[in-house]
């Protein structure tokens, strides 16, 4: 029986969306008030999603307190009140858009979780502004 279990976390982080090779006019006219040279702050809100099948001995697809913690290692704790452009090292030659934190978020999970699992990454930047990463 194949199956989706989903993990809720959040983080607070600040960003700045430019490119270092534009000058400030072109930033602002592609990435509008996204591109605030003193950066701006979003209340992340991400789900994790595995699908794969149900241990018949435990009846779980994975303990949830192991997606947790991998979450808590890989996202939160890296992530949450940072300034992503300057103190997240995958962000230092990529702009830290929502599309862009979802692929890197995921590409860490991806790494630590068993091959077992499809992963599904959605993250919020606004209550309206999401995206859904799956690999």
């Amino acid at each position: 029986m194949s199956l989706t279990v989903y993990r809720r976390a959040h983080f607070n982080a600040a960003h700045r969306l430019f490119r270092e090779d534009w000058n400030d006019e072109k930033n602002k006219e592609v990435f509008g008030k996204c591109s605030n040279p003193n950066y701006h702050g979003h209340n992340y809100e991400l789900i994790v999603g595995l699908t794969g099948e149900v241990d018949s001995e435990t009846g779980y697809l994975i303990d949830l307190k192991i997606l947790k913690n991998l979450i808590k290692d890989e996202v939160e704790d890296p992530f949450d009140h940072k300034n992503l452009n300057i103190e997240v090292p995958e962000f230092e030659d990529l702009n830290p858009t929502v599309e862009n934190i979802a692929i890197v978020i995921w590409n860490k999970l991806r790494k630590r979780l068993d091959k077992k699992f499809d992963i599904s990454v959605e993250l919020y930047e606004t209550p309206r502004n999401f995206v859904i990463y799956t690999g």
